[in-house]
Order: C-alpha cells, then sequence, then structure tokens
C-alpha cells in the first residue's frame, strides 16, 4: 500500500487526513507524528506539502534531499507559477515527480471533496494517486507545471481583492454611520456576505497576504502592474495581524471589533 506523507498540518493538512492515517511533519511539535521532515519523507511515495506561501519553496528545497525516486510530490500550496517551475526542477532533479496543485475552495466543509485543478507532466499519475486517497474532485487543466497556479492565483485577485475592499469600505462606513444604508445599497442579502469575508480575513489574513503577495509575483510577470493587489496584501495582513482568532459573531461585531483597534 502506498504511504503517504503531509508536509504541513494545519487547517487544510488536518482537513484532508480526517482519519488521521498519512504520516505528518508541521513545525510545530504537536501537530506532527514523525519526529523531522526526512523521516516524513524517506518513506513516503506520496508527499503533499500543504504549508504557507512563503514556506513553499523552502520545504521543495528540503523535501528533495530525501525523496526516494519516483516519489509524487504534490505542491499544493498558493504560491506563483515560476515559484513552482521553480520547485519542480529541484524535486525532477532527484527522481520525485512534481505535481502542481491547485487548491480551489476553503478545505471546510468538503475536506477531501475539496475541488482540485492539477497540471504538469505527472498530472495524470497524480490525479490517480490522488483519487486513491479519497480526492474526489479532481480536474487536469494542462501539462505545464504552473498552470494549475495560474489558474488558483488570478482568481484570487478578485476573491480575496473583494474582501479587502469590503473590509475597506465597511470600516469607513461605520466610522461615517451609514453601514446600513450603503449595504442597502448593493441589493440581496450582501450583509452576510460581508460578514463570512471579515471573518477569513481576521482568522486567515496573514495567510492570504503571503499568498496575494505570490500574486503580485505572478502579475508582474504577466506585465500587468498589481495596483489593485499590492493594496490587498496590505489590507489582509493589516487585519491578520490583528490576530483575531475566535472572530465575533455578526457582522456589526466583527466591525466594532476592528473599529477598537
Amino acid at each position: 500500500m502506498a504511504i503517504a506523507t503531509l508536509i504541513g498540518n494545519g487547517e487544510a493538512g488536518q482537513a484532508f487526513d480526517e482519519d488521521r492515517c498519512w504520516s505528518a511533519f508541521d513545525i510545530l511539535p504537536d501537530r506532527s507524528n514523525c519526529p523531522t521532515m526526512a523521516q516524513a519523507i524517506s518513506a513516503a511515495d506520496q508527499v503533499m506539502s500543504v504549508v504557507t506561501a512563503d514556506q513553499s519553496f523552502h520545504v521543495a528545497e528540503s523535501a528533495a534531499q530525501h525523496l526516494k525516486p519516483g516519489t509524487l510530490f504534490f505542491d499544493m500550496n498558493s504560491v506563483a507559477p515560476s515559484t513552482k517551475s521553480k520547485a519542480a526542477v529541484l524535486i525532477e532533479a532527484v527522481g520525485g515527480q512534481y505535481v502542481d496543485v491547485a487548491v480551489m475552495s476553503p478545505v471546510h466543509p468538503k475536506r477531501r471533496a475539496t475541488p482540485l485543478l492539477v497540471s504538469g507532466p505527472h498530472a495524470e499519475a497524480g490525479m490517480r494517486a490522488l483519487n486513491a486517497l479519497g480526492f474526489s474532485n479532481v480536474t487536469i487543466v494542462g501539462d505545464q507545471v504552473g498552470r494549475a497556479s495560474t489558474i488558483k492565483m488570478l482568481r484570487s485577485v478578485m476573491y480575496k481583492g473583494v474582501e479587502a475592499l469590503t473590509a475597506e469600505c465597511l470600516l469607513a462606513c461605520m466610522r461615517a454611520g451609514v453601514t446600513e444604508e450603503v449595504l442597502g445599497s448593493f441589493g440581496n442579502d450582501w450583509s452576510s456576505g460581508a460578514d463570512y469575508r471579515l471573518d477569513r480575513m481576521m482568522v486567515h489574513g496573514v495567510r492570504r497576504s503571503a499568498e496575494m503577495a505570490e500574486v503580485v509575483k505572478t502579475l508582474d510577470e504577466l506585465g500587468i502592474e498589481p495596483l489593485m493587489t499590492k493594496g490587498t496584501v496590505a489590507r489582509q495582513l493589516e487585519i491578520g495581524e490583528l490576530n483575531i482568532k475566535r472572530p465575533p459573531d455578526g457582522l456589526d461585531e466583527k466591525l466594532k471589533r476592528l473599529s477598537r483597534q
């Protein structure tokens, strides 16, 4: 039976390994069942890297020192296509099989039914292996490393950008005393969506900011000046660094909490 290993066992890793049956290494010891990355990787047939964007390439560098030939390396991190291409060179140089994976939605509540895009020369083998591990929503988007991550990065321009604009707009509305009127002018039930977006920024803003820095790199490499996205990086980080791990319930309470900072 194939041996699967997680590198990074935070929210995404724990959601994917809901049965706690895989080997895992994390920089936080209480999340690990292997004492070192080397031990976690050396016997694995499949390695899933699920870390923060700023650690993605460093994990690939370290993993390349311990992979056995033929191991599938799933880079599931939210980074620029150029970052993944550099990581792929390291993994392939030691006989590993690199698969670019983009995680296309929050991992809760779908867990292994979360939609994944895969690309690269080993995409077919990667999809079969992921299916065997219980991932049920895997789509191949091409044979080039970086294509899956490009889709994820450019989608984030909009999704994370809307989060940042929501925070900026509604904090100003609260200060001006016009929140209800502005929300009402949008139509539909915009407040529930705003509540969700602020929740995600409070809990994951630092991680999202690191991802958006990779989006800035992606846009630069495509020749598109990332004017709006640089602002998204800053606003996500600003709210994430408040370290509000348990946001209050309801949009009004979230806005009050943020306004007190």
